[in-house]
């Protein structure tokens, strides 16, 4: 079923995006797939897909070992600093760099590696404690700091949205986010995307400028 979720995604994304006035090209799906071995992931392969998302590093490399080389994996999840190397080494894009220590960390390995690490800074504009980065207010404090570090890239920002039904704090969350990238575009035009919106609550996302969606409930689950 798996199949039949990302396509009716994709579509559903095309839509949303047409009716805010967006090209649905602009927008990168992310598939979740932690907790499903590669050949219920393979699916989505089968049908296009070719951007991943994992939280866990170990079950992620699993799945490395069978996936195709065309594939580009994500890690979305809170990053330790004793998983750093592995993780440059392996994913195209970190979403999670939720601290400037986090990204001094992950400059280090990448230099050591010869690589440059695609990055986003996650941001908390929930307010939530129990959602992990930094506020607006400090990542545009300590954005220099990070931008000037050798052996990474800051493509654009991460946030969570809280797990509630009403659309104006979710959409709240989003505009954010938005309203600091284009903040922080203007030191640095590379600092693009956003990668905000999930299975509950992309189409409010893609409304407020997302680029970059992480769904994984929604593709797994039976239409």
């Amino acid at each position: 079923m798996s199949a039949d979720s990302y396509l009716q995604i994709k579509e559903d994304i095309k839509q949303v995006a047409l009716e805010c006035g967006r090209d649905p090209a602009t927008i990168m799906l992310v598939a979740v797939t932690k907790g499903h071995p590669w050949p219920e992931v393979l699916p989505l392969y089968q049908e296009g897909c070719r951007n991943f998302g994992e939280s866990r590093l170990q079950e992620a490399e699993i799945k490395m070992t069978h996936s195709p080389s065309d594939v580009h994996w994500h890690f979305i999840g809170p990053l330790q600093k004793n998983k750093v190397r592995k993780v440059v080494d392996s994913f195209y894009l970190i979403h999670s760099v939720d601290s400037v220590e986090l990204a001094q960390k992950i400059s280090a390995c990448s230099q050591e590696a010869g690589v440059i690490s695609l990055i986003l800074l996650e941001a908390n504009t929930s307010g939530e404690a129990s959602k992990h980065g930094l506020s607006s207010s400090q990542w545009k404090q300590e954005f220099d700091k990070v931008r000037q570090l050798p052996g990474i890239q800051v493509k654009g920002l991460m946030t969570m949205a809280p797990l509630v039904q009403d659309e104006k704090v979710i959409r709240h969350c989003f505009a954010k986010l938005r309203e600091l990238r284009n903040e922080l575009q203007k030191l640095d035009p590379a600092v693009k995307e956003l990668s905000m919106g999930m299975s509950h609550d992309y189409p409010y996302a893609i409304q407020e400028g997302a680029t970059i969606l992480r769904v994984g409930t929604a593709l797994f689950t039976n239409l």
